[in-house]
């Protein structure tokens, strides 16, 4: 079990099952893009600051991800997010989709973003204050 943020609860509901009768892919990766917004509330880019503010906002460009187990129609998930590097214009953010009921990580991704600038649609340097926050959510080393 990871230390990080909660970014995400829910249940799996019929409609984001797929004939096979497990969790569609689209609904994890849909999880993955909650959790980059809730974690990004709390390093400070509100959805109020993308819009009129400082128009900031993490973007994906390279995600590395394992399915580990299936998940079921009315079972309880949640997303466990940290920070794993910060950098001059990027962040990599390792989640973790975990069964309630058991504990078990049924799905794990790392995705590398960049802060966009959502006016120019290029990448910015991280402001001071984001990368200030981010510490409450850096990955503990296992050294």
């Amino acid at each position: 079990m990871m230390s990080g943020f909660v970014a995400f609860k829910s249940i799996v509901d019929p409609s984001d099952c797929d004939f096979l009768g497990h969790m569609n892919v689209s609904k994890y990766f849909a999880a993955c893009s909650d959790s980059v917004f809730a974690l990004q509330a709390e390093l400070g880019l509100t959805s109020e600051d993308m819009r009129s503010g400082r128009k900031l906002s993490f973007a994906v460009v390279h995600a590395e991800s394992n399915f580990l187990a299936e998940l079921s129609a009315g079972e309880a998930i949640q997303m466990e997010s940290e920070i794993l590097k910060v950098g001059t214009k990027s962040m990599t953010f390792s989640h973790k989709l975990v069964r309630v009921m058991d504990g078990e990580t049924t799905f794990s991704t790392v995705f590398k973003c960049v802060l966009l600038n959502l006016q120019t649609r290029r990448a910015e340097a991280i402001p001071q204050d984001v990368i200030e926050r981010s510490a409450k959510w850096l990955a503990k080393s296992e050294d």
